[in-house]
Parts: structure tokens; C-alpha cells; sequence
């Protein structure tokens, strides 16, 4: 966004603080070298465009942001005259496509100084005191943008989770919704067909014998055995050849569950020899209702404990009503991670424990920790593109404790190894990364737990390690962890 060009006064730039120790020759050669130029509100310039030019705020009101995700997120909102923004800096050794590393827009009328990126290096290498001023700016600037954007990340690794949480408990929570209601169904039925039963011209014994076979159905059904799609296949067709020999109708409909619940045609047999002839039919019905309750029970029990194990997960990883120092059980962290992240990492990435379980516990800040596991996973799982071997190894090395990220990705280029821990560094495309996860991880582990992490990789083999300390590094001793 180009703005209305307008004149240059050397006697205004001498009261801005940034060029307050300039003198006239210098102030001169500043007006004559760059311009003044008035904005409507809007964009100047946007996160990405090529960083051409260096911005002092005359007059107005100017917004800083950088994208985060899809949004753009306001780093800064300031009136004061002499803020700068821009091709800040030009006078590094950048290659010549630079770009702006945020944006600037401005909400009402507003004027610029601007300097030409090029004029920007020359005259900062040259004029001293103007670097002072730039340098403590920057220094300052940087900490603000990195504490505002990591908090950013934080909120979107948070949504993500919960995004990821909501499905995964979704899912066993309409599973027992469903039970429940097709147990509600089979119930009613067995009630009925009891009754029907217990009106038809059956003995005292018979009715006994057939609540005793009830009751070894039942038995037999919690201890079903899993059997192949063949073997499955074979049986099912065996158990309607039984059903449709004895004049039972249906018994295609009705093989299916028997085999699930772990019956055969013996048990078939068993019953026929325990019934009279008449009374078959009825009694296959009633026990069918009977394997259909049992195994719905089952689904419902299934699926009630995987949301009980989901929400303990959720509270282990974000560590609810938990004192945010104290001794911990790293695999327990590293498991309710993996937990909370399995939506977001995909069916195609294959998890490899390898534990070390008799590590101690060690005093940390678990919910900070989880924080690491999370970034190491999730950089892990995009790496390989969702498909690969994420192992996660835990060893007593170096009289450390080391919890290891191993995935099989392509790996890490080693022109730029050294350089992934640095803040805002990201390979991701725009918009996917913010460059701070490794950042955040790194803070967390060296200055938070006096640990340190590393990176070894390969093609097929990258590693992230961890290492912690063993021993408190507080002068208080951490609670124990509840």
C-alpha cells in the first residue's frame, strides 16, 4: 500500500528520539534519502511482502501483528511518535529477498518517515548513536512479541487438544448411547418372550434347567474368545445349518451373535438335550435376547472406561488441582500425552513405547513438561506426514534421565540444525507454524529444569533427546505428586 507523498522537515526527525543526536548534515542527508507519506487506515505493509523500506511513526496510530495459524495476532497498538517498524534488519547480512516479519497497519490517518532498506544499512553502520537506540528497540521489542505469540501458542496447541479430546470422547459416548438403547429394546423383548415361556405348558423343571442354561450363557460369554474373520466365518455357517435343521427360523440372524458371545453347536446341543422339542425355538429366542444383553453390557462397559480413561488422561496432562512443582512419573506424563494427541496424530503413525520403568521420579513441572512431549510429538507426527514409527524411549544416561523422540521422517537438513531452536524459525509453510514450539521447548527444558535438549538426525532416523536432572534444582524439595 503505496501512501500521499508529503514534504520532509529535517527540523521535525531531529525531535524523534531515534535521531534526537544527529546533526544537520546527517538530518539532511536523511530527508533527502527517504520521504514522508501519509496512510489511510489499513494495511502499510503485510507479513511476507519484501522488506524495502524502514517506518518512523510521525503522527497517528499504528498496529503490529503476526500471523498465527490463520489469524493475524497484535503484537502492538501505539501513538507514540518515533515507534519504528519495518525492514529493521537491513543492516545484517540478509540475502536480498528479505521479508517483513509481521505486519503493520494503521486505524486512522497517519504519517510515515521512510527510509529506503539500503539507505537504512548505510546510514545505521555509519551513525552510532542511531544503533543504540535501534538495538535497545529490537532487544525489548523481541521479548514482548516472543512472550505474546508464545502465549498464542500455547492457546492453539490448547484448542487442538481439545478439538482432538472432543472426538475421542465423542465416540465411546454415542457407542454407549447406542448400547443403551438396543439394551432397552433386548430387555423388553426377553421380558416378553419370558413371559410367553412362562405361559406355555412347560414343566417346573424345564423352566428351572432353562434359567441354569440362562445363567452358563451368560458365563460363557464373558469369556468369548477371539476368533479369525475365517474362523468366525466358518462357525457362523455351521450354527445356521444347526438352527435351520432344528426347524428354528432366522438362524441366519441369529448365528452371528451366537458366535460373537463365544457359542457353538455344541453348546446348542446342550441345549436341545435340556429342553423338550416344543420348547426349542423359544428357548433359543430367550437366550438369544440373553447374548444380546450380555454383550451390550459389554459395549457399554467398553466404552464408559475408555471416557474414564480419556479424562483422567486429560487431567494427568493439564495437571488439575496438582501443585505446578513436584515429583513425577515422566511415563506417566508421556502417556497421557500420547492419549490426549492420538486424533491429531493419525491411525498411520504406529506409537513404539520403549520404557525404562524403573526411572525414578524426578521433581519438574509436569504441566510444562506435557507442554514439551506435546510440541516433540506433534513436530514428530507432521514430520512423517502421518505415516511412520514414532518411538519413545526412556533410559537413565549420562546420570540423567533421558526421555528420546524418535521418528522416521526425513529429517532434519543439516544446513539448518542449528538454527530450529531459534525463535520464529519454522519449515512449515505459512500459516501452519509459528517458529516457537522448539523455542518454548528448549526454555522449558534448559532454563525451567537445568536439563538441556538434542537433536541427532538422518533420513529415517531423527531423534530429539531430553535430559533432566535427577535431583531437585529448587532450594524447596517439590510435593509429591497425588
Amino acid at each position: 500500500m503505496s501512501g500521499q507523498p508529503m514534504p520532509c522537515d529535517a527540523a521535525e526527525l531531529s525531535t524523534l528520539f531515534l535521531f534526537e543526536k544527529l546533526d544537520s548534515e546527517q538530518l539532511g542527508r536523511l530527508c533527502s534519502e527517504g520521504r514522508v507519506e501519509k496512510f489511510e487506515p489499513g494495511y502499510v505493509y503485510e507479513e511476507g511482502d519484501p522488506a524495502t523500506c524502514f517506518f518512523v511513526l510521525l503522527e497517528g496510530t499504528l498496529v503490529m501483528s503476526r500471523r498465527v495459524g490463520g489469524d493475524d495476532v497484535e503484537i502492538s497498538r501505539t501513538s507514540q511518535r518515533g515507534v519504528y517498524a519495518g525492514a529493521m534488519q537491513a543492516y545484517l547480512a540478509v540475502p536480498d529477498d528479505a521479508r517483513y516479519k509481521g505486519s503493520l497497519r494503521v486505524t486512522e490517518p497517519s504519517r510515515f518517515f521512510i527510509l529506503p532498506a539500503e539507505t537504512f544499512a548505510a546510514v545505521l553502520r555509519e551513525w552510532f548513536p542511531m544503533a543504540v537506540h535501534l538495538l535497545e528497540g529490537l532487544f525489548f521489542g523481541s521479548q514482548n512479541t516472543q512472550r505474546t505469540i508464545g502465549q498464542r501458542e500455547r492457546l492453539l496447541a490448547l484448542g487442538s487438544l481439545s478439538a482432538g479430546l472432543t472426538h475421542e470422547l465423542n465416540n465411546p459416548a454415542a457407542a454407549a448411547v447406542r448400547a443403551t438403547s438396543a439394551l432397552r429394546d433386548r430387555v423388553a423383548h426377553m421380558r416378553h418372550k419370558l413371559g410367553v415361556i412362562a405361559s406355555g405348558p412347560y414343566q417346573r423343571e424345564a423352566l428351572k434347567t432353562l434359567v441354569e442354561i440362562q445363567e452358563n450363557t451368560a458365563a460363557r460369554v464373558a469369556k468369548a474368545p477371539a476368533l479369525s474373520p475365517l474362523e468366525a466365518s466358518d462357525r457362523e455357517d455351521a450354527l445356521a445349518d444347526w438352527l435351520d435343521d432344528h426347524g428354528i427360523e432366522g438362524g441366519w440372524r441369529l448365528a452371528p451373535t451366537f458366535v460373537q458371545a463365544g457359542l457353538d453347536t455344541d453348546w446348542l446341543e446342550q441345549v436341545a438335550g435340556a429342553v423338550d422339542e416344543e420348547m426349542l425355538a423359544g428357548a433359543v429366542g430367550w437366550l438369544n435376547y440373553t447374548v444380546e444383553t450380555e454383550l451390550l453390557m459389554n459395549e457399554i462397559e467398553d466404552s464408559t472406561t475408555r471416557v474414564s480413561n480419556l479424562v483422567n488422561a486429560a487431567k494427568q496432562y493439564s495437571q488439575i488441582d496438582r501443585a505446578p512443582y513436584q515429583v513425577a512419573d515422566v511415563h506417566e506424563l508421556l502417556d497421557s500425552t500420547l492419549m490426549m494427541l492420538a486424533g491429531k496424530i493419525g491411525s498411520g503413525v504406529r506409537i513404539v513405547k520403549e520404557y525404562d520403568r524403573e526411572l525414578p521420579r524426578i521433581p519438574a513441572y509436569p504441566g510444562e513438561l506435557n507442554q514439551v512431549w506435546t510440541n516433540l510429538i506433534d513436530n514428530a507426527a507432521s514430520a512423517m506426514g502421518g505415516e511412520g514409527v514414532l518411538t519413545v524411549r526412556t533410559a537413565l544416561e549420562r546420570d540423567q534421565l533421558l526421555v528420546e523422540f524418535r521418528d522416521t521422517g526425513p529429517g532434519v537438513p543439516e544446513e539448518i540444525r542449528g538454527r530450529i531452536f531459534d525463535p520464529f524459525f519454522t519449515t512449515k509453510p505459512v500459516g501452519e507454524g509459528t517458529g516457537l514450539g522448539l523455542d518454548i521447548s528448549w526454555r522449558i527444558v534448559v532454563n525451567k529444569h537445568h536439563g538441556h535438549l538434542e537433536v541427532h538426525s538422518e533420513p529415517g532416523d531423527t531423534r530429539f533427546q531430553v535430559f533432566l536432572p535427577l535431583t531437585a534444582a529448587e532450594p524447596d524439595a517439590p510435593q509429591e505428586a497425588s
